[in-house]
Order: C-alpha cells, then sequence, then structure tokens
C-alpha cells in the first residue's frame, strides 16, 4: 500500500497537494482523520481533540510556540485536561496520534500531511517522505492569496505556525523538521504550480513500488 508523508511549513499549499496526490494514488488522505480518530477513542469532541493538535491555534500548539523562545522546551509535569475523560498528558495524545497513523498506513495506505509522519512512519517499506517549503517571502505571498489576507496577516499566521510545528517536533522527536535527510524528495510550491507538484509526487511514489 502506497504511504506518502508531507511535512508543509505554512504557506506551501500543503492542504491542496497532499489531498491531490491522495485522489490520484487512490489512498485515503489522513489531516483531520487522526484527531477525529484519536478523539472517539478517548471518547471526546473533535473540537476537544484539536486543542491538543500541532495545528490548533490554543492548546499544545500555542504552549510549543511560546517555549520555543527557552533554551530548553518542556512542560514541567503540566498536563492538558480533556472534559469527560483521565486528564491527558500532550505524550499521550502524541502517542495515540502515532498509532492511529501506523495503523492507517498498514490497513489502507495514505497521504498524510504534517504530525511528524516522516519520523512515525520512518521505517515504513516504500514510503515517500515529502518537504514542501519556500523562502518566507514568496510563502507570504501565496498565503495572502490563497486565504485572501493582507501580507501583514499572512506573515504573523506563518511565523506562529512555524514556530509551533517546529516546537512540537523538536519537543516530541529531537529532529529538526527542517532537516532534508528525513525525506526522498524536497519541492518549492510557491514556485512550481500545484498540479505540476502533485505530478511529480505521485510520480516518485509510484517509483518506489
Amino acid at each position: 500500500m502506497r504511504v506518502v508523508t508531507i511535512s508543509a511549513t505554512y504557506g506551501t499549499a500543503g492542504h491542496l497537494i497532499g489531498p491531490a496526490v491522495a485522489e490520484r494514488l487512490g489512498v485515503p488522505f489522513v489531516d483531520r482523520a487522526i484527531p477525529s480518530a484519536v478523539a472517539q477513542e478517548l471518547g471526546c469532541s473533535l473540537e476537544e481533540a484539536l486543542a491538543h493538535d500541532d495545528r490548533a491555534e490554543h492548546g499544545l500548539g500555542r504552549l510549543l510556540s511560546g517555549a520555543m523562545r527557552l533554551p530548553t522546551v518542556t512542560f514541567g509535569g503540566v498536563d492538558m485536561y480533556v472534559p469527560g475523560v483521565l486528564p491527558l498528558a500532550p505524550e499521550e495524545f502524541v502517542r495515540r496520534t502515532e498509532r492511529t497513523m501506523k495503523q492507517t498506513a498498514n490497513e489502507t495506505g495514505g497521504v498524510f500531511l504534517g504530525r511528524a509522519g516522516a519520523v512515525v512512519l520512518a521505517d515504513y517499506p516504500g514510503a515517500l517522505h515529502v518537504r514542501l517549503d519556500a523562502p518566507l517571502k514568496r510563502r507570504i505571498a501565496q498565503t495572502a492569496t490563497l486565504s485572501e489576507v493582507s501580507e501583514k496577516e499572512a506573515r504573523h499566521t506563518i511565523e506562529d505556525n512555524d514556530r509551533a510545528r517546529t516546537a512540537y517536533v523538536r519537543h516530541f522527536y529531537r529532529v529538526d523538521p527542517a532537516e532534508p535527510c528525513q525525506y526522498q524528495l524536497a519541492v518549492d510550491s510557491t514556485l512550481i504550480p500545484v498540479p505540476v507538484c502533485v505530478e511529480v509526487i505521485v510520480t516518485a511514489a509510484e517509483a518506489l513500488d
């Protein structure tokens, strides 16, 4: 079963490229499906689960974003509480998310966006690990265009998301998500049109059969 992980900095159209690649390969696109599955296992709502997700504006993402400014990222015993269930430590949420990712890869394959997929599924046979990245200036311009916001708003959103996502991976996996040796393919999707990026990734994934 084909497995593709995509690590995408904000503003590189990962939310467009990921689903398109999954459709071409005939496998699920695994993005919001992960917190939904974890939420079902924990008996809490999707909104509550997203409070622990690396994409969330609040919760874990925001905590890690602030912690990035410190010499060492630690939680100091702080637990995340989910209403209706026992206290859930961030590490436990990540562990359950990893389990969902691995189970999905084994059962159906998939295109996994974010959540340190290149690390979690590093040993999956035949998996293609992709990095979408580009200079900040071009990511700002693309975000402003796609989201119909000002460049100032786009810059703020990008910087906040970059800090949170990088901190998430560094804290839980002790790696830098920008390290190129984790990926077989790196693409600048602010210069290369989205359909071409999709074609490149699909071709590379099929070549690993």
